[in-house]
């Protein structure tokens, strides 16, 4: 398994961006395919903000995450924002997650970012594991969410990340 850019591998763009409104369009009750595609258009840069990283195995794309300044016009008073973490039903457990947020935080590490948020409503076990703390939790939307962050403070090249 790799972790790529998705603006060297653009023509996955719009299978993710149907999987993308597929998973989280509970939160948009508004956004479509064609919005999340031309927002996946945007991240057209390497080591910037915005950008979508996926994880690729076996010739085919199995989950992706994205780096971004603002995750939700409800939140802005957090940024930057890992966000829209998703792995394929069929390649969970496989550490491809684990992978993806490993290195978004890695990316985020290295624009310079001293703390990273996300929000999440039911793998906030998941995130802890990795590192994360609870930061605050509100109601977005029509659901509880939990805001958890990380402090940044240097990254290896064992794809880990130390916070503090």
């Amino acid at each position: 398994m790799e972790i790529a850019y998705l603006c060297d591998h653009p023509s996955l763009a719009p299978a993710l961006a149907q999987a993308h409104v597929d998973a989280f369009g509970g939160l948009l009750p508004d956004w479509t395919v064609e919005q999340a595609l031309d927002e996946l258009r945007t991240h057209d840069r390497r080591r910037a903000i915005p950008t979508t990283l996926i994880a690729i195995g076996d010739g085919d794309w199995l989950g992706s995450v994205s780096l971004l300044q603002n995750d939700h016009d409800d939140i802005r008073q957090y940024s930057p924002w890992l966000a829209s973490l998703y792995v394929k039903p069929e390649a969970r457990r496989h550490g491809a997650g684990r992978l993806l947020v490993t290195r978004c935080v890695q990316e985020a590490a290295a624009l310079g970012i001293d703390r990273l948020y996300l929000y999440c409503t039911d793998a906030v076990d998941y995130y802890r594991a990795l590192g994360w703390q609870v930061h605050d939790q509100l109601q977005l939307g029509p659901l509880f969410v939990t805001v958890m962050a990380i402090d940044l403070v240097s990254c290896d090249s064992k794809d880990r990340f130390h916070a503090r």
